[in-house]
């Protein structure tokens, strides 16, 4: 007896491996156009930029071996710091505002009022459209002849061409672009919080203000932490906007590190420094995001202290 159970144990076991090896060899077959995906257009761009950064080369002529003198140019240029420091500036203007209002968007849909379908689709129309598009209608919009802005203002007010209010203009078409994408993702989020949570705050007389900040941000803290990470990467990568709206300037105003890495590759034809300029965008972002992580693990997600 004992002999035929040993038996059946040993022959169970290469099932059950036999089958472990089938399950992921399906799970892998699944997984593998994502994985092509981003190993041809994620891995293997980041890949060829870092080589790239290593050599000095001007899309014409052959390229030369440089080590890491591009890495050592470009941080002792002043023109790269500027750079950062605008984008920097754009990202602090940026994603406090679209945040707030993503989130008291949200929070307005989320009361199922009438007409919140068709202000839900109306919000995330920026989003889904071209930001060079949007960029270009802005940009006329805010002409200081001509624009409707100022038509409507009755003043000429130089929107794009003033070194004080070209970069908050930009940063304000940003907000208006992505409050709708925001809100799509805090209005998820509402939608799973636990009904329990807010009845218990109420019966204990926790006002509206209270519950909120009591109760419903601290239960959104994942939502947030995607929210802002996602939105900081997008702030420091932003191109299209800049470009269609000032171009980086007036005198450099708006040249944020997308911009810089654009004019040092393709009207300067310094491909090396571009490359090292975005290997080092690359690292600071993910240097970034992990600080992010950092401080949203401190708190579990249910922590209400």
């Amino acid at each position: 007896m004992k002999s035929g159970g040993g038996g059946e144990a040993v022959t169970a076991a290469p099932g059950r491996a036999r089958a472990g090896r089938r399950d992921t060899a399906v799970g892998l077959a699944f997984l593998a156009p994502s994985l092509v995906g981003v190993g041809g257009f994620l891995l293997v761009p980041v890949v060829v930029v870092a080589g790239i950064s290593l050599f000095r080369w001007d899309l014409l002529s052959p390229a030369r071996w440089a080590g890491l003198d591009n890495y050592r140019s470009i941080l002792t240029d002043p023109g790269f710091g500027r750079s950062l420091a605008v984008t920097a500036v754009f990202v602090l203007l940026v994603i406090p505002v679209q945040t707030v209002l993503g989130l008291a968007a949200a929070l307005l849909l989320d009361q199922r009022l009438p007409g919140a379908t068709w202000f839900r689709a109306i919000l995330v129309l920026p989003w889904i459209s071209a930001p060079l598009a949007l960029g270009v209608v802005w940009r006329w919009l805010l002409d200081p002849s001509d624009g409707a802005v100022n038509q409507v203002l009755g003043q000429r007010v130089e929107w794009l061409t003033s070194p004080v209010l070209a970069l908050p203009s930009v940063a304000a078409v940003t907000v208006w672009t992505n409050v709708g994408y925001v809100a799509l993702f805090f209005l998820a989020g509402l939608a799973g919080v636990p009904p329990q949570f807010s009845e218990a705050a109420r019966v204990d007389g926790a006002g509206p203000w209270q519950g909120l900040w009591r109760i419903t941000l601290p239960l959104l803290r994942p939502t947030t932490f995607f929210v802002l990470a996602t939105g900081v990467i997008s702030s420091f990568q932003v191109f299209d906007t800049v470009y269609a709206m000032t171009r980086g300037g007036p005198a450099g105003r708006t040249q944020v590190v997308a911009y810089a890495i654009y004019r040092e590759a393709f009207v300067e034809f310094r491909m090396g420094r571009a490359a090292a300029m975005s290997v080092a965008l690359f690292l600071l972002l993910i240097t970034v995001t992990v600080a992010q992580q950092a401080f949203f693990r401190r708190r579990s997600t249910y922590e209400m202290g």
